[in-house]
């Protein structure tokens, strides 16, 4: 069976719990292993004898067990396990008195003390490593990582005056040889065969393996309860073994030969050896060829030696089986320059595409719609959207596509540009599609530039197609796309469907362009039927800083709204307590008085309701909800329970946080965190609220049905329901101006650009607004002074940027935005920018000369997968 990066692991790990746990990791195929990196490595373990031990500082010894014995704990339940060893052997190595310490093992269970008694058999040789500690004057190690060694042909103690020479130069590992186990051999040497009745398994055939095991530094991975950060190793490891990987990658650069410390091959039990591996020799070729065959490099070969980049499997080993913590850092730094240069190629490959497709050129004509629209404004433009109107317009006379990103604040005045857009492609005769994300949003849009166009002439059709349409409607409004009449069309997912039409479409606008799929974005591009390919617009309010958008938004010219149109007020941020009742109190009397003043409110909850699952173990909620990805409640993307596994689909709808800051011990486990508020929960509870006596609510979630979402933003706009109970629904695009006041629970678990655009949702009206963020964290926490930044600013470019530094803050490891699986892990827009542009500038010299990618099958291929498996062109880190 030839493994590849596809296999999949079920085929491979014959644990099949382990397979599942690993799933809920979004581990599912070898390439999903790879490329799940640690979050960081450890530092190597330095090789002391006990008489050299410093309490509190870790160390790995070689040594005999002498003796061992089992206590019950009588003044509680369970076992102590204690086994004295002496490490007299490996002691005159390092010329230093032999001596002896205490290991000790606490359990509970009958079964757990069974084992490593088993394994802690007197006369038994073991690697040792962990930190010592004092106890009733004796040296003592608690709980220490045991590695069992296999019983030699000769004592264990022969030869071991040589090892003095190699590692024992000085206290560190590998001190004063790129191999201190050189010697080791001849004190321990190789296994003799065990009796075939024997049961025992042992941990490593020589010591020196062992030691080399427990010594190297090890990769730190983010687990979950269902699987630990060493079995995820383990597993890895495993799976590189069986690729051909049987050595590890040494400092200098080579893959190293049967004299370094090999990978050692999975056990039966945890991967399906192939017939005929078992004895699989261990060298050179056998692990440098082999494992480039199975991991062929993405990297143009000439672009891998000016960078002096690693190869791609030899990166792979570097990573999950790091000689060194340097050659660790020198692995990471090849695979992030891999990300650099394919999502560059990717993007130039889509501009040049789109440079050489044909559309319809859409030149202003004399009294054009546009103008006339523009005249009959009751306000009058600012100067940047004067200034992107012009641009897009000289875009649009080109008889190329227009690919134009918007980048505009909440409320920067982004629809009146697309609309003056949209009327000059309606002027020239084609149809012009605006494609929002959101129902309640397409009905707005709709409403709004009909009352806008009403005046021209010639009359303008506005058609609205919505999913959620009767049937006879929805009819209508597909015949009036199919005719080719030139007008707007204002449509949700539903533009995506084949059922869909518009032949003569020359404009497409897309709403808040992060909710919608590359593929969805370029279904559009296939609906003229003379060939042409329409003009895009995708528009966005998501504050993305101005590295991240030249990153992502390659393929696209951008222009940037950053004026925010007259009358509109600063909304004033207040941070709350949540334990701060007083505090409490006054805001929600406030809110009072502002709805009394026929204003309105919103109040957001993470979640719809409690669910059930996420209810075991005691931790409520936050177990499904701690590490949500994506706007669940909106778009129903998936969840990633807190301790690592995925939730069920009803937890993944329940849930409306973007980017959650999920926070992890040292061994990379999530921590628990307090039960998300849900809308039922705390409609319910302000509903009893005194200051609240007499005012109707209104709730809203994701789950709600379309025609029930407008009859309650219809509602709550004409004041019957003045304040809304919602998830991050209404993040988007819902626009009532009478709303003035904001409260946001659980705001330190939302990412500050979700925190943001929410804020946005006040204040549109031109009257004084207030954003209320509800927090639970822990004074000087991060997530406190991730709240400062969106307390002090209006800024979406600044608090974008500091979102991105926060999230890649000492992290190695990126997240997957909502709405797709992001091929990106390890690149961070802000850190890497340097680095980003110089894979920019290389790409277009391989494309110069190679447009099709036809001499670098693998890149192609990596290119093709970056634009498949990136839907969303954001980043998290």
């Amino acid at each position: 069976m030839s493994i590849t990066m596809d296999t999949t692991l079920a085929s491979l790990v014959t644990n099949k719990r382990r397979v599942s746990a690993l799933k809920s990791l979004g581990i599912v195929t070898v390439g999903d292993a790879l490329t799940y990196y640690p979050f960081r490595v450890t530092e190597p373990v330095p090789l002391r004898a006990i008489r050299e031990a410093a309490p509190g500082q870790q160390m790995a010894f070689a040594a005999v067990i002498r003796d061992m014995r089992v206590v019950p704990m009588n003044a509680r339940r369970g076992y102590r396990l204690e086994a004295t060893v002496d490490d007299a052997d490996f002691a005159r190595s390092r010329r230093v008195p032999g001596s002896t310490a205490r290991l000790t093992f606490f359990s509970y269970r009958k079964s757990y003390v069974d084992w490593v008694s088993m394994r802690l058999r007197a006369g038994t040789s073991v690697v040792v490593s962990g930190m010592p500690s004092e106890y009733m004057g004796q040296l003592q190690f608690t709980h220490p990582e045991i590695l069992t060694v296999a019983p030699g042909s000769a004592g264990a103690g022969a030869g071991l005056e040589g090892y003095a020479r190699g590692a024992a130069s000085g206290n560190g590992a590998f001190a004063g040889s790129t191999d201190p186990y050189a010697s080791v051999q001849s004190a321990y040497p190789p296994a003799v065969a065990a009796s075939s009745g024997a049961a025992l398994k042992y941990d490593a055939d020589t010591v020196r393996e062992a030691l080399t095991r427990v010594c190297r530094p090890r990769p730190v991975y983010h687990a979950s309860s269902r699987i630990s950060s060493e079995h995820i190793h383990e597993t890895i490891l495993g799976l590189l073994w069986m690729m051909g990987g049987r050595t590890s990658s040494t400092p200098d650069g080579q893959l190293a030969g049967a004299g370094s410390a090999g990978i050692v091959a999975p056990t039966t039990d945890t991967i399906a050896v192939q017939n005929g591996e078992e004895n699989s020799g261990t060298t050179a070729e056998s692990g440098a060829e082999a494992l480039s065959q199975s991991i062929p490099d993405v990297l143009p070969e000439s672009v891998r030696k000016a960078k002096n980049l690693m190869h791609r499997a030899e990166a792979f080993l570097a990573i999950h089986d790091p000689a060194s913590t340097t050659r660790f850092k020198e692995a990471i730094e090849t695979l992030r320059y891999e990300e650099a240069f394919v999502s560059q190629t990717s993007l130039l490959k889509a501009r040049s595409h789109a440079h050489k497709s044909a559309a319809h050129s859409c030149p202003l004509v004399t009294d054009s719609l546009r103008d006339q629209f523009i005249a009959s404004l009751p306000f009058s433009l600012t100067a940047g959207q004067q200034q992107v109107i012009h641009d897009i317009a000289a875009d649009l006379a080109h008889d190329w596509p227009m690919q134009r990103l918007l980048q505009g604040e909440v409320g920067s005045g982004k629809t009146v540009v697309a609309l003056a857009a949209m009327l000059q492609a309606v002027d020239a005769g084609y149809q012009a599609v605006l494609v929002a994300p959101t129902q309640v949003l397409a009905e707005q849009h709709a409403e709004t530039i009909g009352r806008m166009v009403e005046q021209l002439k010639p009359a303008i059709p506005v058609t609205l197609l919505t999913g959620g349409m009767k049937l006879a409607a929805r009819r209508k409004a597909l015949a009036a796309a199919s005719s080719g009449e030139p007008g707007i069309i204002v449509a949700t997912h539903a533009a995506f469907s084949k059922t869909f039409q518009a032949p003569h479409l020359a404009l497409v606008v897309i709403d808040e362009q992060h909710r919608f799929g590359v593929e969805q974005r370029e279904s559009l591009n296939a609906k003229t039927d003379d060939g042409t390919t329409p003009h895009l617009l995708v528009m966005t309010a998501t504050p993305i800083p101005r590295t991240a958008a030249m990153t992502w938004f390659g393929d696209l010219d951008i222009s940037w709204l950053t004026e925010l149109p007259g009358g509109r007020k600063p909304i004033r941020t207040v941070v709350v307590n949540e334990a701060d009742a007083a505090t409490m109190g006054r805001m929600f009397a406030h809110i009072r008085a502002r709805v009394d003043a026929g204003e309105r409110a919103y109040i957001v909850c993470p979640r719809i309701d409690a669910d059930d699952e996420g209810n075991e173990g005691g931790s409520g909620v936050s177990a499904a909800a701690g590490s949500a990805r994506g706007r669940a409640a909106a778009s129903g993307s998936s969840a990633r329970t807190a301790a690592g596994g995925r939730a069920t689909r009803a937890a993944a709808d329940a849930i409306g946080i973007d980017d959650p800051y999920e926070t992890f011990d040292e061994n990379g486990e999530t921590v628990a965190r307090p039960p998300l508020h849900a809308v039922a929960e705390i409609a319910d509870r302000l509903q009893k609220l005194p200051q609240f006596q007499g005012i109707r609510f209104a709730t809203l979630t994701g789950r709600d049905k379309d025609d029930i979402k407008t009859q309650v933003m219809a509602d709550f706009a004409g004041g019957e329901t003045p304040i809304l109970v919602s998830t991050t629904v209404i993040e988007v695009g819902v626009d009532v101006k009478q709303a003035s006041c904001i409260v946001i629970f659980d705001a330190d678990r939302y990412g500050l650009s979700q925190l943001h655009q929410l804020r946005g949702r006040v204040g549109r009206g031109g009257t004084n607004s207030w954003a209320f963020l509800i927090s639970r964290a822990e004074p000087g926490s991060p997530a406190e002074q991730r709240l400062e930044v969106i307390h002090h600013s209006l800024d979406g470019a600044e608090i974008a940027q500091a979102d991105l530094e926060f999230r890649g803050a000492g992290d190695v490891l990126g997240d997957a935005q909502s709405g797709g699986k992001s091929s990106l892990k390890l690149l961070r827009v802000v850190k890497d920018a340097d680095m980003i542009a110089d894979a920019r500038t290389r790409a277009e010299q391989l494309l110069a000369a190679d447009p099709e990618l036809a001499d670098e099958v693998q890149l192609a291929g990596a290119v093709l997968d970056f634009t498949r498996g990136n839907e969303t062109f954001l980043t998290s880190s």
